[in-house]
């Protein structure tokens, strides 16, 4: 009796042991889950949705991946999306990421399209609204939107354009009323393709003051990237369904 008990709580040793390999957060919840750059192992059952944009899209990749468990497997490009001239370089090799088949693909440029920056400027990214240079202007915002939709529309997956986040004041190297400016820019682009428009703009200024990471700063604490990502997951719920 107690030589079989000595054999259960060894086994038993043996199994806590090797669970011991992996993280807490590896064994009970998945990278995925963490870090928005791990995407997860494809699941040839559910349906695979590409997320592609900027820093503002790297905060609510992991809520948006949560909210969808079960239902969607979320990937999401390795890098920061930049600005659109840099979508129109990058697009090819990300659509050929894996899995490769997209059903929903959630885009966005904008926010570093109408940044000014220069190289002199001690400011986070070198911004300077006052004595930088554009990085792109309205027309060749307009002119890359048009090559990159027309990329991803071959890859016959419903797509979803996000409109760009607020611009807030005392921003250092943007100018308030350029997010609109750009914003209608890419509005015009998507209706005259038919692309459904996540309009995040609207939704975050409704908690803006509450969501902002701090003053003068385009990025959002915790809980707006989680406010975003609801949003996010919502319509691409939506895309689904139909």
């Amino acid at each position: 009796m107690l030589k079989n008990i000595a054999i259960l709580l060894a086994s038993l040793a043996s199994c806590f042991a090797g669970n011991n390999l992996a993280s807490d957060e590896e064994r009970y919840e998945g990278k995925e889950y963490k870090t928005a750059f791990y995407n997860p192992k494809d699941n040839p059952q559910l349906p695979n949705i590409l997320l592609i944009g900027d820093s503002i899209s790297i905060g609510y990749t992991q809520d948006v991946r949560k909210t969808l468990l079960n239902k969607a497997d979320v990937f999401r490009i390795p890098s920061n999306g930049r600005n659109a001239g840099h979508g129109v370089l990058k697009i090819d090799q990300w659509l050929a990421m894996k899995p490769g088949k997209w059903d929903v693909i959630h885009f966005n440029w904008g926010l570093w399209d109408l940044c000014y920056r220069n190289p002199k400027s001690k400011a986070q990214g070198h911004r300077d609204k006052l004595h930088g240079t554009l990085t792109a202007t309205p027309e060749q915002y307009r002119a890359e939107l048009e090559k990159l939709v027309a990329k991803l529309k071959k890859t016959q997956a419903t797509l979803i354009w996000c409109s760009t986040t607020p611009v807030p004041e005392h921003e250092a190297g943007r100018k308030l009323g350029d997010d609109l400016k750009y914003n209608k820019i890419a509005q015009e682009v998507m209706q005259k393709n038919g692309i459904a428009i996540n309009d995040l703009h609207a939704h975050a200024l409704l908690k803006q003051d509450a969501i902002q990471d701090k003053e003068g700063d385009v990025h959002f604490n915790k809980d707006g990237y989680h406010y975003l990502a609801k949003k996010v997951a919502l319509e691409i719920e939506t895309a689904l369904s139909k």
